[in-house]
């Protein structure tokens, strides 16, 4: 199938397709006579693969990693299960960090008066 109906078949747009290519996640595909690429169904299930991996936060380093693991039938459930806590556990990281930030604008937010006065304490904790 050409890359239009790939993109179609595993919610992947052309561009990410295109660029998953150039940095080796899903090979080559051959090409047509005319030129075109020409995707098999294999393709599009790694594409779909990639795209869940994605949605999962997973980083392009991890997802060939889950890739090569996914291709390798003698592989150890406890390797995937490790690349799944690492990534939650720098989710959950980084979801601290956000509420954080949330929480000091609300703050700075309740302080300020919001009238038409210049004195604002967002703007005087952003100078600081």
């Amino acid at each position: 199938m050409k890359i239009g109906a790939a993109a179609v078949a595993s919610s992947v747009s052309q561009r990410m397709i295109r660029h998953y290519e150039a940095i080796g996640l899903i090979p080559r595909p051959s090409r047509r006579d005319s030129g075109y690429r020409d995707y098999a169904p294999a393709d599009v299930n790694r594409l779909r693969f990639i795209a869940n991996a994605r949605d999962l936060g997973f980083a392009t380093e991890e997802i060939a990693e889950l890739l090569a693991l996914w291709n390798d039938q003698g592989r150890a459930s406890a390797e995937v299960k490790k690349l799944a806590l690492a990534r939650a556990d720098a989710l959950h990281a980084k979801a601290r960090k956000l509420e954080a930030m949330r929480a000091t604008l609300l703050d700075l937010a309740g302080r300020c008066t919001g009238s038409d006065r210049p004195d604002c304490p967002i703007i005087d904790e952003l100078s600081s």
